[in-house]
């Protein structure tokens, strides 16, 4: 993305509660930076009907979407610079997601790959909305024109299948340009964060082990601490990047560290090159601390003040629902209703 254009930007996170690193530095860091660009219009989204195709407990899920947002405004998205919002404030998203779904054909959803994930073994007991929240996805990203999706490699294939529907209607209703194509934005580096204790796994609030993953919620004492025990092995710090390999711990880790210090992994290598591990984890118990503490603490004053979290959702609600009805009567235009 060159900053001499204007771009639009979308992206969503399912209000799970209790974010951790992986998160931060997966998307959401991700998505302060795209907001600091010049040229960039963002629109963030807490995607809460994308958290109901598993069923939910009402109280927890609207605490959920209350905490998803303190993260965000803690870690420095700007409601004046993005608009902020749940989506089932913004009743065109449904609407479209119906249109959508009429134009998606059954092959496609068929082949998504995280639809087998996240239903198990026991497909049949799956929602339908599991099955076909991609399509959601999807009316998500056309309603607002973005031109651009940050995404992670697991959600590749769904901002494919948004591409592939988007041409498709504008194709089946002779309106050429009418949806937008999106572009992809992979973040290449330090996009997936592993667990602290099984450098083969995803960083996931899910692990019944709390030491697995740094909260974005911990205090210093918890981050220290869970930096401290985070799996490493009885070889010597790497001198040089190859000698990464088959050590997905000790990768993990200094990935954690160079994303946290906006360098690349080998300048990382060279700085703890020769040194014992104690004292890398020291350090980097220091940048985790200086980067995620701060967080922590403005989530935890923001939690105290819901009406204030309320009204910036409402706020940013009635600004995209602006774009977003927009585009759905447009739609519906196109199709004769």
């Amino acid at each position: 993305m060159t900053n001499s254009e204007q771009h639009t930007v979308f992206s969503g996170v399912q209000p799970t509660g209790n974010l951790h690193l992986g998160n931060y530095i997966g998307a959401i860091k991700n998505f302060i930076d795209l907001q600091n660009q010049d040229g960039n219009e963002c629109v963030y989204c807490v995607v809460d009907l994308h958290a109901i195709t598993f069923k939910q407990d009402p109280k927890t899920l609207k605490n959920n979407i209350r905490e998803t947002t303190a993260a965000f405004l803690a870690s420095g998205m700007d409601p004046k610079k993005s608009i902020i919002f749940n989506q089932s404030l913004v009743p065109a998203h449904s609407e479209g997601s119906w249109i959508l779904s009429c134009v998606a054909r059954m092959g496609w959803l068929s082949r998504m790959t995280q639809f087998k994930e996240k239903a198990g073994k026991d497909k049949e007991k799956a929602s339908v909305g599991l099955y076909i929240y991609p399509v959601l996805m999807t009316a998500d990203i056309l309603l607002y024109d973005a031109t651009h999706v940050p995404v992670g490699e697991d959600q590749k294939q769904h901002l494919e299948l948004s591409r592939d529907i988007a041409q498709k209607f504008n194709l089946d209703f002779n309106a050429p340009d009418f949806l937008k194509v999106p572009e992809p934005l992979i973040q290449k580096s330090f996009s997936r964060i592993m667990s602290l204790k099984d450098g083969t796994k995803k960083m996931s609030k899910s692990d019944p082990s709390d030491l697995s993953r740094i909260n974005l919620t911990d205090n210093k004492d918890e981050i220290i601490n869970k930096i401290k025990k985070a799996k490493t092995d009885t070889m010597p710090m790497p001198s040089e990047a190859k000698e990464l390999k088959n050590r997905p711990e000790v990768e993990n880790l200094l990935g954690i560290y160079s994303s946290l210090k906006n360098q690349n992994i080998d300048k990382s290598i060279s700085e703890f090159s020769g040194k014992n591990f104690s004292k890398f984890k020291d350090i980097l118990s220091e940048v985790v601390v200086e980067k995620i503490f701060p967080i922590s603490s403005e989530i935890n004053i923001l939690l105290k003040n819901k009406d204030y979290i309320d009204k910036i959702l409402e706020d940013g609600s009635k600004k995209a629902n602006i774009y977003a009805s927009k585009k759905v009567k447009d739609m519906k235009k196109i199709i004769g209703f």
